[in-house]
């Protein structure tokens, strides 16, 4: 089974939606541009985002057991995809990339 990065290449805040529909948070996101984790044996890394894991997963389940090309061609990188959570006020948008 191959190891998985994950990088957090960027975030966006729809200030608008989150004032129009959001509650206030004591903490929203925490995960910044930069960040990565490593993943093995297909575990979400200690301190990674519940929600962007659930989207990623799939992903990087497939890139571990040595699939690629997930969209036919879209990626430079076959054994690599760009991926953003499910966070409709502030998603962040993240490269997972098999390693081995």
């Amino acid at each position: 089974m191959k190891t998985i990065r994950i990088t957090a290449m960027k975030q966006v805040e729809h200030r608008d939606l989150m004032e129009r529909f959001e509650n206030e948070l004591e903490e929203a996101c925490t995960i910044e541009v930069g960040q990565s984790w490593i993943v093995e044996n297909l575990r979400k890394p200690e301190g990674f985002c519940d929600s962007a894991w659930q989207t990623i997963y799939p992903f990087a389940m497939t890139l571990a057991y040595g699939g690629g090309d997930i969209y036919e061609g879209w990626m430079k990188d076959k054994h690599a995809v760009m991926l953003s959570c499910n966070d409709g006020f502030r998603p962040v948008s993240f490269y997972v990339e098999a390693l081995d």
